[in-house]
């Protein structure tokens, strides 16, 4: 039982981080995308363009990273609870694939954020609706 307590505490630490940073990176993101001191938040060369740019990946990548976090953890706590009182290989072996999930589940927010990033800047980083306002 004790390993199954360890396990349970390990494979909520990916959701929890998700959670944690995203609501930061939604609410208050890091600042100046170039600085030196800026080495968290959501850096691919798009969302690095400008400031711009750089909030708005940061907050839409959060807002997804968030929610992508209390889900993947509600969904670890149900399946953990189907191996209470297992052995030792089953538990750690179960924790091992939970994690692998989290992993990748943890990286699939990229790709609907590059691409709402495409969606509203250009190659360059100037918005594309300034100019139909215009």
């Amino acid at each position: 039982m004790n390993f199954w307590i360890f396990m349970f505490i390990m494979n909520l630490l990916i959701p929890l981080t998700m959670i944690i940073f995203g609501y930061i990176y939604d609410k208050r993101p890091p600042k100046k995308p170039k600085s030196k001191f800026a080495y968290s938040g959501y850096r691919t060369p798009m969302s690095m363009k400008n400031e711009e740019t750089w909030e708005y990946a940061n907050r839409f990548f959060g807002k997804l990273w968030f929610r992508f976090g209390i889900v993947l953890g509600l969904i670890s706590i149900i399946v953990l609870f189907f191996y209470i009182g297992k052995d030792k290989d089953t538990v750690g072996f179960a924790g091992l694939i939970i994690s692998y999930v989290q992993m990748a589940v943890m990286l699939i927010p990229v790709i609907p954020t590059e691409i709402s990033l495409r969606k509203r800047f250009d190659k360059n980083g100037n918005r594309k609706d300034k100019d139909e306002k215009n």
